[in-house]
């Protein structure tokens, strides 16, 4: 179906190349050309006043939000998380998933296909049950299970070509074969929720394992003499690090020692957002385990441990720009081409001619004033 094409001008366009200050034209849901000067006559036109025009973002570690999870395994409910996040500016989201039964975790595997198979989702993530029970942050301890390669082929299977990421604790028996199985199969290994060495960390990247799981949180934390999964992360050019910058799980002074020591292309900002997003304080649920929120923050009823965050994408660039001093298109980059191409998630997070018109505008103060999806304008 054709759409009327739509001009942008007075933009600053972040681009994979930079920023770009001058117009934007979308025909038929991409973009088809940035220029300078007078933009060619025709469609309509958009004055944004020299905001930015950013790509739309891309979370890639989400549970939830809008009253509902991805765990629940609702379809209507999997619609209601993304129409959530697409109004604020966030197109791509890859659907998480959290420690559950081998039944339910089929199950559930099997549903999210569904969103993806419809478009909704780019894909699934599995950030358990092959994790370590002392880190097990916001996961059920009585969940967790070691690495078994073939349970991991019944997850492919339920996923039909979209199961994208899983994260494995690396110090678990059988968890270098997990992750050596994942790779092999197009399945990103990620390296979290453990008590791992620097030399079993060293030892998974080595077997193919790419991305750490929200750095800093559940494992083991940085030590000079025992330097574990933080050191070697930030020090391996192989890695894409996770961040939550939601100013509650990671303190400023730490999360701006990422940015420095990994650079913005190896940053990908994540919320790890639970149903409670965009709803008020209260008691709800994460997997099987009551999460209290007070505040925004949220907490496991039972163990106190931070389960996860109540922010949408938007909020982590602003925390990245005016809370560390990273500049506006770096920190629009770690949320958006960064994660993208961590997860191998084709044509999101970029603006380039021929690619998918996915924007947002941001105004001047960085909150999100308009999204654009695959050339149509978002209510």
């Amino acid at each position: 179906m054709a759409h009327t094409p739509v001009t942008l001008t007075n933009a600053r366009v972040v681009t994979p190349g930079g920023v770009h200050d001058g117009w934007l034209r979308v025909e038929d849901g991409r973009v088809a050309a940035l220029g300078s000067g007078e933009p060619a006559p025709g469609g309509e036109g958009r004055d944004v006043g020299g905001s930015w025009v950013v790509p739309g973002m891309v979370d890639t570690h989400i549970h939830g939000g809008a009253g509902h999870a991805f765990p629940d395994a609702d379809p209507e409910g999997t619609g209601e998380i993304v129409a959530f996040n697409r109004a604020r500016g966030v197109t791509a989201l890859v659907g998480g998933l959290v420690a559950a039964t081998p039944e339910d975790t089929v199950r559930q595997v099997s549903a999210l296909a569904g969103s993806c198979d419809a478009g909704e989702l780019a894909g699934i993530y599995l950030e358990g049950p092959f994790i370590a029970r002392s880190k097990c942050g916001a996961h059920d301890p009585d969940l967790l299970r070691e690495p078994d390669t073939a349970e991991f082929d019944r997850w492919l299977a339920a996923g039909r070509g979209h199961v994208r990421m899983i994260t494995v604790a690396p110090e678990l028996p059988g968890a270098l074969e997990l992750i050596r199985a994942a790779v092999s199969s197009g399945v990103v290994a990620a390296v979290g929720h453990t008590e791992a060495s620097y030399e079993q960390t060293l030892a998974a990247f080595d077997a193919g394992a790419s991305v750490a799981t929200h750095l800093y949180n559940a494992m083991r934390p940085l030590n000079h003499r025992d330097p574990g999964p933080i050191a070697a992360a930030l020090g391996d050019d192989r890695v894409t690090v996770e961040l939550i910058l939601d100013n509650v799980h990671v303190h400023p002074g730490a999360a701006g020692l990422v940015f420095r020591a990994a650079g913005a292309d190896r940053v990908s900002l994540v919320t790890d957002a639970m149903s409670a997003t965009g709803l008020g304080d209260g008691e709800y649920t994460l997997g099987d385990l009551r999460v209290r929120v007070r505040g925004g923050e949220a907490r496991v009823v039972e163990s106190g441990a931070i389960a996860s965050s109540t922010i949408v994408l938007p909020q982590a660039v602003r925390n990245a720009v005016e809370g560390l001093g990273v500049g506006v298109p770096e920190a629009v980059r770690s949320a958006s081409s960064v994660p993208a191409a961590a997860l191998g998630l084709e044509g999101a997070g970029r603006i380039e001619a021929g690619g998918r018109a996915d924007l947002v505008v941001l105004d001047g103060d960085l909150t999100v004033r308009d999204v654009m999806y695959r050339g149509e304008w978002v209510a």
